[in-house]
């Protein structure tokens, strides 16, 4: 494993200026799930079986009121691409969605081509639905499918099974052809013969981009309090290196470190967060990062579903927390995103982004190169392989105070 070194930059920068500002995405955040996975930390609350129990009418009105009041700080910029997620937004009823989507487009300007995801999960019931979301415009299907292995998703607290995930990507697939599988590896007990049917199904099902993430145990979730027994390292290794090999054989392009898809589709919304475009995000917890000539801004919306509905609904500001991003939290954000894609970027991408020139993050770029870390010829800068494997001890080095 590669030593965290620790360095002391020296910023002069400390009024940069956007010369232009950067992409701009919304996100819209849907709070809830039917059932609150193991291994979850998103901000998704449970709301069982029970229909009933999904405030979408009050919640949809809120949505309109979030992105209202948000309009100033956005208005005249135009919006490449749109994400739905959650929590499980399928829950969402077809009328609900189509509702949403018109209001959107009356108050954003969209580009002609936006790309609209919707994440999903391959319950039967929501399913039969996948007509309707297309036809409200949705154009990009994010199925939750984690496993082929109906064992495992017992284990991971998946509502589906092998049966019903392959159903699922079935009958998207007579409304979408942009279609994205997440799949999780290195999960409880799981071998590497169990990880190679789990990509070999994926890649077969013949959808156009594939998600494949290493599970880890976040804080504030059941499996970190209570750890299965999950592969060691080496295994672990072993089971990244099969997948991304079978992908290669299948077509797949690695663009980012979790990120495999065929030609011409690639995630343009993720793209936007790891090229350190804009984002406005709506919805309970919702996160947002929004540039203006002299400054950066992040927000975080009210987290819990009830304080965010009394809050919004009140024609209260729905923002718990703001802050602007000083000139060393900057090039530890751009840095923390971009260096997650496999081309890396233009030294002229983090002085567009930041507003900051090349030069301030040079110390650091210089250690990352001698340890072997990233390939840096002054106009590009890319991870190696080793400082893909080692990711954090290479985002270490641009730690702000570091």
């Amino acid at each position: 494993m590669v030593e965290p070194i620790t360095i002391s930059p020296v910023l002069n920068f400390q009024s940069p200026q956007l010369l232009e500002l950067p992409p701009l995405s919304l996100y819209i955040h849907f709070p809830w799930c039917i059932k609150k996975c193991p291994y979850c930390d998103f901000n998704s609350h449970e709301i069982g079986n029970e229909a009933n129990d999904l405030p979408e009418k009050e919640y949809l009105s809120a949505l309109m009121r979030d992105l209202e009041a948000a309009l100033p700080q956005i208005w005249g910029r135009t919006v490449s691409s749109i994400f739905i997620g959650g929590g499980t937004p399928s829950l969402l009823s077809a009328s609900g969605l189509e509702q949403l989507l018109s209001r959107v487009r009356m108050l954003l300007l969209l580009e002609p081509s936006v790309e609209i995801t919707l994440e999903a999960n391959p319950g039967t019931f929501e399913s039969k639905k996948f007509e309707a979301f297309r036809e409200a415009g949705v154009n990009r299907l994010s199925i939750g499918v984690q496993s082929f292995n109906a064992e495992q998703l017992l284990r991971l607290g998946r509502i589906h099974d092998d049966i019903e995930a392959r159903h699922a990507i079935e009958t998207s697939q007579r409304y979408f052809d942009n279609i994205n599988l997440d799949l999780m590896y290195a999960l409880p007990n799981q071998t590497i013969e169990q990880a190679q049917v789990d990509i070999e199904t994926a890649c077969a099902t013949g959808v156009s981009h594939i998600s494949a993430y290493h599970l880890t145990l976040e804080p504030n979730t059941l499996f970190y309090q209570c750890p299965p027994q999950l592969p060691d390292d080496e295994l672990s290794a072993d089971m990244q290196a099969l997948i991304e090999q079978h992908l290669k054989n299948s077509g797949f392009a690695q663009y980012e470190i979790s990120a495999f898809a065929h030609s011409g589709h690639r995630s343009h919304h993720n793209l936007n967060y790891w090229q350190f475009g804009d984002y406005l995000g709506i919805g309970a917890g919702a996160h947002s990062k929004i540039s203006f000539r002299n400054k950066i801004v992040r927000q975080v919306r009210y987290k819990h579903p009830k304080k965010y509905l009394e809050v919004v609904l009140s024609h209260s500001d729905p923002i718990q927390i703001e802050q602007e991003l000083k000139v060393e939290d900057r090039i530890f954000e751009f840095m923390m995103n971009a260096l997650r894609l496999i081309e890396g970027f233009h030294s002229e991408d983090f002085c567009s982004r930041t507003g900051l020139p090349i030069i301030v993050a040079q110390q650091q770029l210089r250690v990352a190169e001698q340890i072997g870390l990233i390939h840096w010829d002054y106009q590009r800068i890319v991870p190696t392989d080793v400082g893909r494997k080692f990711l954090n001890d290479l985002l270490q080095i641009f730690l702000p105070n570091k």
